[in-house]
């Protein structure tokens, strides 16, 4: 456009001097005189064109400029807004931190407090029953008597030792659980079963120590659990001794009542004949633990005729129940499968009817492949047995961590029990 222009004004300028040394020509005057007319007024067109140019030129640089300048202008001041915003956002950031870390501390010295005063409770409770148990041994035989001193010695060094089991869903067999259990060890590093050191624990009170370290235990796991983020719970076994400690079960109660976001991940577990045997205190502990969120769960499940709105007032949300009992209750009437002890249901609708009162079954003690196809028919989601993963210790440096938090095993039980 800009070419077009000058080409359009440059031939304005050529017929101009044109004009301009024809009008000389035709007065007489002699043929330099108009070509150098010629010459005159097409230099002076050409000088005119340049001067209103560069004056235009000028103009629009001068406009040219102004645009940046207000352009400029305006992008400091988008600077020093997004500047404002960034220093307001630093400092919100900065005092929301402080506040989280101040909140955090807080809670942290506030949780210590509560384990401290757990930890020294259950050291005074160990102690006292392990100096009950010494003074009762000399009405024992020399073999219980010498199992008895094993197991004190087993609480007195600490060598309580937190194994967990696999508990997976059906049919995909994934992880979503463990259970917790307790085992001894003697000075020999031999593991003592349940079986074993039970039989001179319970008569000689020492299954409520033996049950409270492993809670603690098992609260500590979960936190360890949730810290990594693992959706994963644990059912830890609690004994109506446990429960129906008042001074215990208080201490017990105020430190999960600093932990309430374990309460989806901990599950506490009881026999069915405990639960059944259950009193008025300790269903009102129960109650207490149902009320920030906890579950719980019945296993050692014998008989199938259960009490369901008992069990849903109660919070119970698992039943565990021996795969091999399950399928040794299956019986054929009239042409249909039953469980023996509930005639008048289908034994594939009795997952269904314990969902209805918010009860998941869970199958225990699956050991092999051909039960799992029963199960499933019986649509019962979980399962836990040998088949799905053998109890296994959690590591030394984990249990280390779960540990209490001070050494009352080994120096005050040695001085209160007499060793």
């Amino acid at each position: 456009m800009r070419r077009l222009k000058l080409a359009l004004l440059t031939g304005a300028y050529l017929c101009l001097a044109l004009i301009v040394s024809l009008m000389l020509w035709r007065t007489g005057a002699a043929p330099a005189v108009g070509l150098s007319a010629f010459i005159a007024t097409l230099g002076l067109c050409f000088a005119f064109h340049g001067i209103i140019a560069g004056v235009f030129d000028s103009a629009q640089l001068r406009l040219d400029l102004e645009t940046v300048r207000e352009a400029h202008a305006i992008l400091l001041e988008q600077i020093e807004k997004i500047d404002g915003r960034m220093t307001t956002l630093v400092e919100s950031v900065a005092e929301d931190a402080q506040k989280r870390s101040a909140a955090l501390t807080s809670e942290v010295h506030q949780l210590e407090d509560v384990v401290q005063r757990m930890s020294e409770r259950l050291e005074h409770q160990l102690t006292y029953q392990v100096a009950a148990a010494r003074s009762e041994t000399r009405d024992r035989s020399p073999q219980s008597t010498a199992l008895l001193e094993v197991v004190q010695d087993a609480l007195a060094e600490n060598r309580v030792d937190l194994y967990l089991q696999p508990v997976v869903s059906l049919p995909q067999r994934r992880t979503v659980f463990y259970e917790s259990f307790s085992r001894l060890r003697d000075e020999t590093g031999r593991i003592m079963m349940p079986a074993e050191y039970l039989a001179v624990a319970e008569p000689s009170g020492l299954t409520a120590a033996i049950d409270n370290l492993l809670l603690f235990r098992c609260v500590q796991i979960v936190r360890r659990l949730a810290k990594q983020d693992r959706k994963v719970g644990i059912f830890c076994n609690i004994s109506l001794a446990s429960l129906a400690d008042e001074q215990f079960f208080g201490q017990f109660l105020e430190f999960l009542q600093a932990n309430k976001d374990l309460s989806g991940a901990l599950i506490f577990e009881l026999g069915q004949a405990a639960f059944d045997n259950r009193g008025p205190v300790e269903a009102r502990h129960m109650a207490r633990l149902a009320s920030l969120g906890f579950r719980f769960s019945l296993d050692k499940v014998n008989d199938l005729d259960l009490d369901f709105q008992d069990l849903a007032r109660a919070d119970v949300k698992f039943l565990k129940i021996g795969a091999q009992l399950m399928l040794e209750q299956l019986e054929e009437q009239d042409g249909k499968l039953v469980i023996a002890s509930l005639p008048d249901l289908n034994a594939a609708d009795f997952a269904g009817l314990t969902r209805r009162y918010g009860i998941e079954v869970i199958a225990e003690k699956v050991e092999h492949e051909r039960q799992i196809v029963d199960i499933l028919e019986l649509d019962i989601g979980y399962g836990q047995g040998h088949l799905f993963g053998e109890p296994r210790a959690v590591r030394d440096a984990v249990q280390a961590e779960a540990d209490p938090p001070v050494d009352f095993m080994r120096g005050a039980l040695r001085r209160r029990a007499g060793r």
